[in-house]
């Protein structure tokens, strides 16, 4: 089985920025801020179906970055200062740890009771921030060791987990892109992966992908997230075609299943199909697992425009590659 999916959120349109601007400013109300949001995230799930792929995002419009929703719905923990979010032109706020984190509402499944129905035929994907790159990229007054206060994180994130597939997701994605740093040592990846796969046994049946993006993994890192107890890893091997060629031929393909970032989620220039697909089986060759096709982070880095376009130029992909 072969399967295509955009790693997570999409751009807004200018409609859906100009009314978050205004909800700021108190000139929209919330209400009408979330109905316009709703839409435009039914028409982005409508946009990914059209494209033809197998797992779609709600799009995540309403996420300011990755950790906020959880930030805001977890007691002990607040957002403070801006940080650029590795090398994109894009920033977050950096999460404050006091204390472990405390659950105080739950930020996926509600979502998932929203969406899923529009997602059909397809499957309705989540994404968390993996523990350790939430760890790491958060300031840690916990009183807890960082090792510790992942831990703490991935308990939380396991339950979210868990109520998102019991409300209908049928894939889990969990990012951890700290480990494409070329600094990250082996120890951090064995560390990741271990409550990577904490989480993916609270997923029950829902396919948990262990996604790492922004550079190819070094080679020590990559090793261990071999030994993820997830079911498939995904790895941006656009960014550093070559290196991701040589790493493969030394290390092989995680046993299972594995995705492959192909499509450049960082530029809005359109992909070279023909050499993209030759990259694809390059990668492949002689694998038996299950394969799926992915951008190479997320798509909300574009505008709007060319955010829906990487996501029909996936679909024309995977349709070349016989992904269904």
């Amino acid at each position: 089985m072969v399967w295509s999916s955009a790693l997570g959120a999409f751009p807004r349109s200018r409609q859906v920025r100009r009314l978050m601007r205004e909800h700021e400013r108190g000139a929209v109300s919330y209400g009408e801020l979330e109905a316009a949001i709703a839409e435009a995230s039914a028409a982005i799930i409508g946009a990914q179906l059209g494209a033809g792929l197998s797992y779609v995002t709600d799009g995540m419009l309403d996420w300011q970055d990755i950790f906020r929703p959880f930030v805001e719905s977890w007691r002990n923990v607040t957002p403070t200062s801006l940080l650029r979010y590795f090398d994109n032109n894009f920033f977050y706020r950096i999460p404050l740890f006091t204390d472990k984190p405390e659950p105080k509402g739950l930020v996926l499944a509600p979502r998932v009771r929203r969406f899923s129905p529009l997602a059909e035929p397809a499957g309705l994907k989540v994404v968390m921030p993996g523990a350790f790159t939430f760890a790491h990229m958060s300031h840690n007054e916990s009183g807890v060791s960082k090792e510790e206060l992942a831990e703490a994180i991935a308990k939380l994130l396991a339950a979210e987990a868990r109520a998102a597939v019991e409300a209908g997701a049928k894939a889990v994605q969990i990012d951890e892109p700290a480990l494409s740093d070329q600094e990250a040592t082996k120890d951090q990846a064995i560390l990741a992966a271990e409550l990577a796969g904490r989480i993916a046994r609270e997923a029950g049946s829902a396919k948990v992908i262990l996604a790492v993006y922004f550079d190819v993994p070094s080679a020590d890192v990559y090793e261990a997230l071999l030994e993820a107890k997830v079911n498939c890893l995904s790895l941006d091997v656009i960014d550093a075609p070559e290196r991701a060629q040589k790493l493969v031929a030394s290390k092989g393909l995680k046993e299972g299943c594995v995705a492959l970032g192909l499509i450049n989620a960082r530029n809005v220039y359109d992909d070279e199909l023909d050499k993209l697909k030759s990259l694809f089986f390059s990668l492949t060759k002689g694998y038996e697992g299950e394969l799926g096709v992915t951008t190479s982070t997320w798509l909300d880095l574009l505008p709007y425009e060319y955010g829906i376009r990487k996501a029909r130029i996936l679909g024309s992909l995977a349709q070349g590659l016989g992904v269904r």
